[in-house]
């Protein structure tokens, strides 16, 4: 079915591996479509049955069935088949003993699109050898060391000692898409490739993802032909094969592991924040077979070791969280403080470097450049700063190569050759610029990275992966260290507490204030005119359709876009209150009162549970410190934050809000947790931005208005408000009130 594509190293990215119209041959396929008429079957069925791929397509189930001997219930695999549907899975029943001619077979059932898949394999590998009772004592053996690298090269071990493959390596993916053996343990007689790296292309970008989906993959013998999947007439397209067992290998893969001298490949996925971390890569130099059930609890090492791996690297994270969150804390109380914004962040104990791994950083701040640790010559800085006003958008920017996108800074890229930027003020020029040095290193390739291909004696592209693997040095230069998530996050913490001093602290005569102090007096003016002029025409709108919605002479389609048009008409006008609203917030003045807090979120709290049932939504309440201001603006601010918390959770089972505040005596915080969708880091600056909504919350009603009021009516009452999160393990939200 995709015989036509031609594959090379060129375009091995964008070969369509989960479509490759066959299967290995030491097992075989059949499809069943949702009437469990067989639509798909490898024509090396009559190798395992005693019939031919051609007289069973188009044929029930129960036609297979009767093949299989008088032991077995008639319809028993539609039965199967119907249970998996039910439970949306189909891991209680694989896999699913069965006996063929005498024969014992494993069946495994995958669901795909409209089909079932249905492959039956050998249930015995070809090494005596019980996976299943030694996998739990190789593990307990693998988590008794504390320290990483240890406790990856005891992994390799224990899987050798498991399945007795000759090489078995620890193979990490870099951000790039290359890998890195960093772990390894082999036969005694082979080469060590420990410390060696591949290039992307040799595990290209849709074979990541599918080791993301399947988290083991065996390839019993390169050397076995594979077997064609033949379909029935009324089938046009190829058979997604993305959950298959018996998946056959890409043509240039197979080439790839003959040029090795590897004749058998076994991997076990390793999983870290639900991406590839990388494979547990097993090679064999004769053809080997590992049934399924050896292969599940293969996957069970995977999965503990992913699970340790995300334990260590939460722990390190955690540290450098701690270390960072508690720099920025001190420089927060710093710029509370009397002094001035530039001393209070580059002159005390704690500065601008503590908080990133940095050598150097520059204040760009009222025109004046400060500069603490090693950094470019103030020529050179003015010429950065330039490129960045010219080029960059973000209002965080970060980058490991400054030189790749910026020439100019390769003069000066052993102190610069990486660069976080938070921009304070575009508009003024204002920002903070961290540099990382240059880290000159050597990496030993597995061949020559850039020569992939060779052309053959009759000239065509050969699909020719490199014949030696012996290592090949490459030295790599203008690049520093990568910038870590918890670097990020560090300083969009900062960034927080600067823009908060500087408006609090630069007042009336700082440019940026009184712009936009012009700005919401011209947004005021605009929303209050053009929703007032936009009111009455929606009304009409709303009024005529349901006026035309009475004529019961109308077909039903008809009434159905009216009912539309209605509901459209509804959402317009709730649009334009939220707008009102919003500028209605900043022509109101405070009136402040006693606000009992704890009243008011159980209120808010009272009112959600007749929106969303009680058994999925859990919501906890700590201590509830009274507030000044408001007692309207403060029910707005909480209502919307703990029903974002809630609806933005309905995915989590169950959905967890926990709402606490904590006096001090400079203020009190109130913290909304939840463990819902969450934001990505890079659109954390935007989220109280007007009709801002983020990518992966498109699907849910809102109209991008609620966060943008909440932030005013803090401004208003001299507070703040800013949050944290991770991208799908929820969010908190912080609201902090001067007392």
């Amino acid at each position: 079915m995709i015989s036509n594509f031609q594959v090379d190293l060129t375009n091995c990215d964008r070969e369509p591996i989960h479509i490759p119209g066959q299967v290995q041959s030491h097992g075989f396929l059949l499809v069943s479509d949702q009437d469990f008429i067989i639509r798909f079957a490898s024509d090396n069925v009559v190798d395992f049955i005693p019939v031919k791929s051609t007289e069973i397509l188009g044929q029930p189930l129960q036609y297979i069935e009767s093949l299989f001997g008088s032991g077995y219930k008639l319809n028993f695999i539609s039965q199967l088949i119907n249970i998996g549907a039910v439970n949306k899975s189909f891991d209680l029943i694989n896999p699913f003993q069965i006996e063929i001619s005498g024969v014992n077979y494993y069946l495994v059932i995958s669901a795909i699109a409209e089909y079932y898949l249905l492959e039956f394999e050998p249930s015995v590998s070809d090494f005596s050898l019980d996976v299943q009772k030694v996998v739990g004592r190789s593990v307990a053996e693998m988590l008794s060391d504390k320290n990483l690298q240890s406790l990856l090269n005891n992994t390799a071990l224990q899987v050798k000692n498991i399945i007795n493959y000759d090489r078995v390596m620890v193979y990490r993916f870099a951000e790039d898409g290359h890998g890195e053996v960093i772990a390894e343990s082999k036969n005694e007689d082979l080469k060590t490739w420990f410390g060696l790296h591949f290039p992307a292309s040799d595990i290209p970008k849709q074979a990541r993802e599918l080791y993301k989906l399947n988290l083991t993959r065996l390839i019993a013998d390169v050397n076995s032909q594979p077997s064609k999947i033949l379909t029935d007439a009324n089938n046009t397209q190829p058979l997604d094969l993305t959950y298959s067992q018996l998946r056959a290998v890409s043509p240039i893969h197979i080439q790839y592991l003959k040029n090795m001298g590897v004749v058998s490949s076994f991997s076990i996925s390793l999983i870290y924040k639900k991406e590839l971390w990388g494979l547990i890569a097993c090679h064999s130099y004769i053809p080997r077979f590992i049934d399924y059930k050896s292969r599940e609890s293969s996957k069970l090492i995977g999965q503990i070791l992913s699970s340790a791996l995300e334990f260590r690297q939460d722990e390190e994270n955690q540290q450098l969280h701690d270390l960072f969150k508690n720099n920025v804390g001190q420089l927060a109380k710093y710029l509370q403080g009397t002094g001035s914004i530039e001393d209070s962040l580059t002159r005390e104990d704690v500065n601008l470097l503590d908080v990133v791994d940095a050598t150097g950083v520059v204040f760009v701040y009222e025109k004046n450049i400060i500069k603490l640790g090693l950094t470019p010559d103030d020529e050179q800085l003015t010429g950065m700063i330039n490129w960045i006003k010219g080029n960059i958008k973000e209002l965080v920017y970060y980058t490991n190569n400054l030189s790749a996108v910026y020439p100019e800074a390769c003069k000066y890229k052993h102190l610069a050759s990486g660069i976080m930027l938070s921009v304070l003020s575009a508009e003024l020029d204002e920002y903070v610029i961290w540099f990382k040095p240059e880290q000159i290193k050597t990496i030993k390739w597995a061949g020559n990275p850039d020569k992939p291909v060779e052309t053959g004696l009759n000239g065509l592209m050969d699909i020719s992966p490199r014949h030696s693997f012996e290592a090949w040095s490459q030295t790599v230069s203008g690049a520093s260290a990568n910038w870590s998530t918890e670097e990020i996050r560090s300083v969009i913490r900062l960034k927080e507490e600067i823009t908060y001093a500087i408006n609090q602290k630069a007042g009336a005569i700082r440019l940026l204030n009184e712009r936009l102090r012009q700005a919401y007096e011209e947004l005021d003016t605009f929303s209050y005119t053009i929703s007032h002029d936009l009111k009455n025409p929606i009304a009409s709108i709303k009024a005529y359709a349901q006026l035309l919605e009475r004529d019961t002479t109308m077909s039903e389609r008809a009434q159905e876009v009216l009912a539309r048009i209605g509901d459209r008409a509804d959402k317009m006008n709730l649009m334009i209150n939220e707008v009102l609203e919003y500028s209605r917030i900043g022509r109101s003045d405070i009136q402040y009162r006693n606000v009992n807090t704890g009243s008011l979120i159980i209120d808010i709290i009272k009112d959600l549970e007749l929106v969303y049932t009680v058994q999925n939504l859990k919501i906890t309440v700590g201590n509830t410190p009274d507030l000044q201001g408001d007692p309207m603006m403060i029910m707005q601010v909480f209502s919307n934050l703990i029903s974002n918390a809630a609806k933005y959770s309905q995915s989590s089972n169950p959905a967890e809000v926990h709402i606490e505040g904590n006096s001090t005596e400079n203020d009190i915080c109130y913290t909304i947790k939840d463990n819902g969708l969450g934001i990505a880091i890079k659109d954390l600056p935007q989220i109280f931005d007007l009709f801002s909504r983020m990518d992966n919350v498109q699907k849910i009603e809102g109209t991008g208005v609620g966060l943008a009021i909440v932030k005013r009516i803090i401004e208003k009452h001299k507070g703040r408000i800013w949050a944290e999160s991770d991208l799908g393990s929820g969010s908190t939200f912080y609201v902090s009130f001067n007392r």
